[in-house]
């Protein structure tokens, strides 16, 4: 998450176009492979709250391990918006002129949580984080599946990473694609008590609840999918 959010600060606040959203899409993907190389052992890479839920919801993890993951999540991502507003403090306020906005031509809110564009719905963008966490939840059924075509073993952290760019830089513009409660709500909290305000969660329609609900289900519905139609009960030929 840090690597992520450090890349959007680098968009933002950057002079002479030092960041891009390419760039962000990078950071967020190889940040997720190096999260997958640090935590893979301990507890299997569960960084997204979406993917747990769909995890324990389709019977593939226990229940009483959920609240645990999603406290390590949260608390996780909330020290990494900390941890970039500390880095990045001097041009947060040089490039804000000292006033933390959440909307217009010196926000800055955007570094740490999504906040789509004013031409996209509530419904709308609510619609996009389902698809895309249905996306991101079959691609990671695919890649572990053994019975399927799996990615080579000691590969699967980087095609993880590859996965998210993929997502990012393809579908990601109508909604900064959280795809993960745990990645917008713990950073949109940090800003609201460190000086942006209630308009973390008032702006574009009260957005906050979107990233929080629709990937869960998004990922639900994309797991199924993958064990419905495309899931290892096809007998295959071995290689």
């Amino acid at each position: 998450q840090v690597f992520g959010l450090g890349s959007v600060a680098h968009m933002v606040l950057g002079e002479n176009k030092l960041g891009s959203y390419l760039g962000v899409n990078l950071g967020f993907g190889f940040g997720v492979t190096m999260g997958v190389h640090v935590s893979g052992g301990i507890s299997g890479a569960h960084m997204n709250s979406a993917v747990t839920f769909a995890s324990c919801a389709l019977g593939r993890m226990s229940w009483k391990k959920f609240p645990v993951y999603v406290l390590g999540q949260f608390l996780g991502s909330f020290l990494a918006a900390a941890t970039i507003y500390g880095l990045f403090y001097t041009s947060i306020n040089h490039f804000s002129g000292g006033h933390l906005t959440v909307t217009g031509p010196t926000a800055t809110a955007g570094i740490f949580a999504t906040y789509p564009p004013s031409h996209m719905t509530l419904w709308w963008g609510f619609l996009n984080e389902v698809l895309l966490t249905g996306l991101l939840q079959l691609c990671l059924f695919a890649i572990m599946d053994k019975q399927n075509n799996p990615a080579m073993e000691g590969t699967q952290a980087l095609v993880i990473g590859i996965l998210v760019v993929i997502i990012g830089v393809s579908l990601g513009m109508n909604t900064g694609y959280a795809i993960n409660p745990s990645r917008d709500l713990p950073p949109r909290f940090f800003t609201f008590i460190a000086g942006w305000g209630s308009e973390v969660f008032r702006a574009r329609g009260n957005w906050w609840w979107v990233p929080v609900v629709a990937p869960p289900l998004g990922a639900y519905i994309g797991g199924i999918i993958y064990l419905l139609f495309l899931g290892s009960n096809t007998p295959r030929e071995p290689k």
